[in-house]
């Protein structure tokens, strides 16, 4: 986060955080120094330093200027509305419409005591009462994304042109991928054309087709880009580059393979949006993020976060890493690759190459003096048996684990070679996890399901939900700020199995999957699909989403 406002007086700010009790005066001090060690304002140390939410330091903003905030869903939903206010002033000013009714206009801007603002806002509107709300940089930038044509007809202007250019083409591509947040890029080659389809939320959608007679020099393009020989056509390549953008960097993790109509590339956006999550973003309920912290704020021990790919897995560990992150402690990593550079923590890129494997480098780590210490991922028996070592001689460590759901991780460890006993001693908590797609907020209603309906479409589901004639739901319309999909951003759905004294027993014994998993349920674990459920029940995500990710447990019905 960058940036929050401009021109607000940020003694007046800081009397807000105080006088509302969004922080103690301790605090402040402290995030004060944070804010000047990293060269950042205050109201981004606020975030990064996990204090308060975007949204929070918002609130406070509009308090400085004495005024209301807008949030998110506040923004206008659709580019009819947006366009009550002309694109070029809208930019202008960073200012967007918000509401109108017979007596007032309410816009909002991240720079809302501009005088010229509220001249044109009372042209446009006369005979109206104007208000002008502040609202975070973020909001304005969503809602001007309502003002662009959308990327096909973007391209077909930019084709037209009797000297398209191939740079103008990959840059065009990233930065639209980049500001609707998605997370990988492909182009897939074909006899006339070039479909290229971005990863959003999980899932491919088809973002534009190209046609074919440009895609050898995007390819070269790409290939110089993240330094791989233009003139190999036939082996797998992989590589990065780092692209510029106003939103923040963007380090690009390249994959080209060849196919019977070309070689396919896929780019991987590892932008800054990617590594802002904390733990009370990721998802997790209340009691979940209790035993968490209980969990993190043990001096040794090992907790395990597992998972398909793609579920989530190393955001999970970062938000970890992003609470622990203080001057007192020694946090030292070895993943493959290193995602996200995060500033106080010492990170090794494992290279196998030079022999650094997450083997050797946990056994380098660990005469680093470190207090908490990261592994990418537990993928053989000589890590398993070094992180578990670790874990016992004082180290708090967190790794990564394949396994499909949270109790099946102790059996698959112990298959690995891990004695039981060692086990025991040192697993603090498993962690399984998915990713579902959230309602998009702009669009999201209810509807209502009968019980017969439920039975007919969802049988497996009705356990659940026994005694109930009709269900509340929710869904997505879709719009544009969905692109029509009734979805926008992901959620995580989680299982946990905390460490007891039973469980220690258990795990001593080699038990099942269906053993352990019978034990803490009997201590209050819930299933990732329980989990995903009260999510749908409070609106976060659909039935139907949720079975896409994950299956109703059987002990449930």
């Amino acid at each position: 986060m960058a940036r929050i406002a401009e021109s607000v007086d940020e003694q007046r700010f800081k009397e807000v955080l105080l006088e509302g009790q969004y922080l103690s005066a301790e605090e402040l001090a402290t995030v004060e120094k944070a804010a000047q060690e990293k060269s950042v304002p205050l109201a981004a140390a606020l975030v990064s330093e996990g204090l308060l939410t975007e949204d929070l330091v918002g609130q406070c903003m509009a308090e400085a200027f004495g005024i209301k905030y807008a949030d998110q869903d506040s923004m206008p939903g659709s580019p009819e509305v947006v366009k009550k206010i002309p694109e070029s002033d809208a930019r202008k000013f960073r200012a967007v419409f918000v509401h109108e009714d017979t007596e007032m206009v309410i816009a909002a801007s991240e720079r809302p005591k501009d005088a010229d603002l509220f001249a044109l806002l009372s042209s446009l509107f006369p005979n109206k009462k104007v208000e002008v709300r502040y609202t975070l940089p973020k909001n304005i930038d969503t809602a001007l994304k309502l003002y662009e044509k959308p990327l096909a007809a973007q391209f077909a202007e930019l084709l037209s042109k009797p000297n398209a250019s191939i740079t103008d083409i990959v840059e065009k591509v990233i930065n639209h991928a980049f500001d609707l947040k998605v997370s990988d890029i492909h182009f897939e080659p074909r006899d006339t054309e070039v479909n290229v389809r971005f990863r959003i939320d999980g899932v491919l959608l088809e973002a534009v087709r190209i046609p074919r007679r440009f895609y050898e020099n995007i390819v070269n393009r790409v290939k110089v880009l993240a330094r791989l020989p233009i003139d190999e056509h036939q082996r797998t390549e992989d590589g990065s580059f780092q692209h510029p953008h106003s939103g923040g960097a963007i380090n690009v993790r390249v994959s080209i393979a060849p196919t019977v109509d070309g070689e396919k590339i896929v780019l991987r956006l590892l932008a800054p949006y990617m590594a802002m999550f904390t733990l009370d973003t990721l998802g997790f309920s209340k009691r979940d993020q209790a035993l968490l912290t209980a969990a993190a704020d043990k001096p040794f021990g090992m907790i395990l976060v597992t998972g398909p790919t793609g579920s989530g897995k190393t955001t999970t560990l970062y938000a970890f890493l992003h609470e622990l992150n203080t001057a007192e402690v020694n946090i030292t990593t070895i993943e493959d690759p290193v995602e996200y550079k995060v500033s106080g923590i010492n990170q090794m890129q494992a290279n196998l190459a030079t022999d650094l494997t997450f083997a050797t480098g946990l056994r380098s780590i660990v005469r680093q003096d470190p207090d908490i210490v990261l592994v990418g991922e537990i993928r053989d028996k000589e890590t398993a048996e070094i992180a578990v070592n670790a874990a016992l001689t004082g180290h708090l460590l967190f790794s990564t684990f394949h396994a499909n759901d949270a109790a099946t991780t102790v059996p698959r460890m112990i298959d690995m070679g891990t004695e039981p006993f060692l086990l025991a001693s040192t697993l603090e908590l498993v962690i399984a996890q998915r990713l579902v797609r959230r309602i998009c907020e702009t669009c999201r209603t209810t509807y209502i399901m009968t019980a017969a309906e439920l039975m007919s479409a969802m049988p497996r589901v009705v356990p659940y939900f026994k005694g109930k004639k009709q269900l509340t739901l929710y869904k997505g319309k879709g719009c544009d700020m969905c692109h029509g999909t009734g979805y926008r951003g992901r959620v995580g759905i989680f299982e946990l199995i905390r460490t007891t004294t039973a469980i220690q027993e258990c795990i001593a014994k080699r038990p099942t999957r269906s053993e352990l998993w019978a034990i803490a349920r009997s201590e209050g674990s819930r299933s990732l699909f329980e989990d995903g459920l009260e999510k749908v029940t409070g609106g976060v995500t659909t039935l139907d989403e949720l079975l896409r990710v994950a299956e109703p447990d059987a002990l449930a019905s």
